[in-house]
């Protein structure tokens, strides 16, 4: 008997575990079933292809298919699912692969793929609604305005030093008004017309950024009022320290928080759990993991910062923390991970923030 014909009675009206590895111009799948791999390929990247490929290789089979999240988002995932396959996307860190392994190629990533799905050794991306990414994606894009404004101020204060002008501005942080009011003096000053020039540019481009960053709040704030969004963004408004902006973007980020069944999940979720290497009667902690979004941790340890002044059980926790470990950075970042469980608990009953609950 041919292989082709090994292969096709392997896998005929079988389960399929379909490892893929997504590249911007090329897929490389492996295909496994019964324990053993049954088909391996290459194809441009064009979807068509693809589902041509596993309809006409595996007819009156389950097929199970996995890839890792990166560039491409979820859009692949939605297309496989409408298309009748069941689709996992696994985060890059999750999977596993052998200790002793020292290939690292698109074949051997395929491959790796496709094992982890058949022994249901991966772990599982949430995949948000088609809308709910659209929308996401405004409050991404107002945090990176955001650090391009930061740049370009960066940019002007290191002119304005570099060159010998600081002296006539204060020290210090400045403010969206101070950058104004410094643009009114180098309007005065006797400079180059390079410098002239220069600064002009900068100017340009930060004023874009500022009107830019405007536009974005007031989008925001029209999502926010939508049905879609509007009764949790009032309930998230009631914790002190979280404005219609935090609330709106955290809960653009977080999605539905009932799929956390356990405060734990949504805190690792969150990288605001602490790394651990423990082992029989040693316990060892150390920093937070850090995993998922660095913006919502930043959110949270903001508003954290707020609701001490607001609330007299965070503030408690706080100095009971940073009395005991010397370090309020510490502190702080464990009354964010409480106000984010806080938050989580009240978007799941539906009843707003209670100033002085005890965690």
């Amino acid at each position: 008997m041919s292989t082709s014909k090994i292969q096709q009675h392997v896998v005929e009206n079988q389960e399929v575990f379909v490892g893929l590895e997504d590249s911007k111009r090329t897929w490389v799948v492996c295909a496994r079933s019964g324990g053993m791999i049954v088909q391996e390929t290459s194809m441009p990247a064009i979807y068509d292809g693809l589902k041509n490929y596993l309809g006409n290789s595996f007819p009156g089979c389950r097929i199970k298919i996995v890839y890792e999240a990166g560039f491409r988002g979820f859009g692949l995932h939605d297309r496989l699912v409408e298309d009748g396959f069941e689709c996992t996307v696994t985060p890059p860190h999750t999977v596993t692969e052998e200790k002793c392994s020292r290939q690292k190629n698109d074949r051997v990533d395929s491959r790796r793929l496709a094992k982890n799905l058949e022994n249901r050794d991966c772990g599982r991306c949430h995949v948000p609604d088609k809308q709910l990414r659209e929308d996401r994606q405004l409050s991404r894009l107002y945090e990176q305005v955001q650090r391009d404004i930061t740049r370009e101020s960066n940019r002007i204060r290191r002119a304005i030093d570099f060159h010998g002008l600081d002296g006539h501005f204060k020290a210090g942080k400045w403010t969206r008004r101070d950058y104004q009011a410094a643009k009114k003096v180098l309007e005065r000053l006797e400079l180059s017309h390079s410098m002239r020039v220069t600064f002009e540019m900068y100017y340009s481009i930060i004023e874009t950024l500022w009107e830019k960053k405007k536009e974005l709040i007031k989008e925001l704030k029209t999502i926010a009022q939508d049905d879609r969004y509007k009764k949790q963004v009032r309930i998230l408004k009631s914790v002190p320290g979280i404005g219609i902006m935090t609330a709106i973007r955290l809960l653009l980020e977080w999605g539905d928080v009932s799929r956390f069944t356990r405060k734990e999940e949504f805190v690792n979720f969150l990288g605001l759990a602490p790394r651990e290497q423990s082992s029989g009667d040693r316990e060892r902690r150390g920093h937070i993991t850090r995993q998922g979004c660095r913006w919502v941790r930043a959110w949270l340890v903001e508003s954290a910062w707020v609701a001490l002044r607001h609330d007299p059980a965070l503030l408690a926790k706080f100095n009971r923390i940073s009395s005991h470990s010397g370090r309020k950075k510490i502190a702080i970042v464990a009354v964010a991970r409480t106000l984010a469980t806080r938050c989580r608990a009240i978007l799941m009953s539906g009843e707003e923030y209670t100033i002085g609950l005890v965690a």
